[in-house]
């Protein structure tokens, strides 16, 4: 039957299984390149983004000693110059500024003349108490003449006595209204002259404060828009400089002393000064006494609120040779309690470093440290609970 025509040959049929499954490792072959650029794509990825487990972020602040160090010369701080004669010029009394006749840097004399308020009310009171005066006196004169017409006739019995006495009585009276007049002549020119603002000391002007034009009043009756102060000035022959200087060294600093001054706008040169006055009390917050020094050496180049520093220098070789101890304070926030025991954290090189210190007063905000640190460190604020000795950290950039 397999040869009648048109009937296929169902014997010759092949299930041919080999050559798929040639081909099919063909392809497998084909994807382990592309799987194992995947898998190297995903550690790479993993290594890059893997959380850093031994560094943190940390905030620092340096530390220094306050109020003064121990140089080879003797005991320095810094400060700032200051004009022990300096005062702020105001008006006795309100008004509009209508002259000004200084500029910043104007010398001026004890009394002399440098602004001017508008004065014409002023001018029309002492005028109307100059013509009032004139007028009591005319009446003076003629009370007076007619006392004496009065005692003339009271004499030839002419006259009695209580037209006498009455006589008298307006003269007195008379007398009585010139004084007056006087006193409100005087009262009026001192209102005039009040309008005229006068230099207190001889010195030299520092500031104009006020511009003409505006309304000016004394320092006790200014508000709003009211200036008070017209000019600042100062007498600098009273330069000196103000230092804190720490408590730990003030008792090796005594009036008189000598000392050196150098400003910060000219380091290369020093100016002769002398201790004028220890004043006495301490500041608590900062451990420090304020220390006033006369600058001796007067030179244009030194000028009221300049940078300085001071050497105080050393009288003795004992002075010399006396230990000084030197005050570090950190903030309170850089101390971390374990007990009894305190301990900061120093960061060198990008680690962190224990550092066990002994710690003194408060000072505010921030902490006196007996022993531990010499006062040129940088140590960590907040230090967190888990930082280890030589871990490493990343330091935050100071908030500005």
């Amino acid at each position: 039957m397999s040869d009648a025509p048109g009937t296929p040959d169902l014997s010759r049929l092949r299930i041919r299984r080999d050559p798929p499954a040639a081909e099919s490792s063909r392809g497998g072959r084909r994807l382990w390149p592309v799987l194992l650029v995947v898998l190297v794509v995903a550690a790479g990825a993993a290594f890059a983004f893997r959380p850093q487990a031994t560094e943190v972020s940390v905030g620092t602040v340096s530390v220094s000693a306050s109020g003064g160090a121990a140089t080879g010369d003797g005991i320095s701080a810094n400060g700032y110059v200051v004009a022990r004669t300096k005062a702020s010029v105001s008006a006795k009394i309100a008004g509009r500024l209508v002259s000004l006749g200084v500029h910043e840097g104007s010398h001026v004399k004890d009394g002399e003349i440098m602004a001017r308020i508008e004065s014409s009310t002023y001018v029309a009171a002492a005028n109307a108490a100059k013509a009032d005066l004139a007028r009591v006196q005319v009446e003076l004169t003629q009370a007076k003449r007619d006392l004496d017409r009065a005692r003339a006739l009271a004499a030839q019995q002419v006259l009695s006595q209580a037209d006498l006495d009455a006589a008298q009585s307006k003269a007195d009276a008379a007398a009585a209204a010139v004084q007056t007049a006087h006193a409100q002549l005087d009262l009026a020119n001192a209102n005039l002259e009040n309008t005229n603002v006068r230099a207190p000391f001889d010195g030299t002007v520092l500031r104009k404060d006020a511009e003409v034009g505006e309304i000016v009043a004394p320092s006790a009756a200014g508000g709003g828009l009211t200036r008070t102060a017209i000019v600042t000035m100062a007498d600098l022959a009273t330069l000196e400089v103000e230092v804190d200087v720490n408590e730990a060294y003030i008792a090796q600093i005594r009036n008189g002393q000598d000392a050196r001054v150098t400003l910060d706008a000219y380091p290369d040169t020093s100016f002769r000064a002398q201790v004028r006055q220890i004043v006495p009390t301490a500041d608590r917050e900062k451990a420090t006494v304020l220390v006033k020094v006369s600058i001796l050496d007067r030179d244009p180049r030194i000028l009221p609120e300049m940078g300085s520093r001071v050497v105080f220098l050393r009288e003795s070789p004992a002075a010399a040779s006396a230990p000084l101890r030197p005050q570090v304070l950190v903030p309170a926030s850089a101390v971390a309690r374990d007990g009894d025991a305190t301990r900061v954290w120093i960061v060198r090189d990008n680690k962190v470093v224990r550092r066990d210190v002994t710690l003194g007063r408060a000072r505010g905000d921030q902490m006196e440290v007996q022993q531990g640190l010499d006062g040129a460190e940088t140590v960590v604020l907040n230090p967190a609970a888990t930082l280890k000795d030589g871990q490493h950290v990343r330091v935050r950039p100071s908030a500005t």
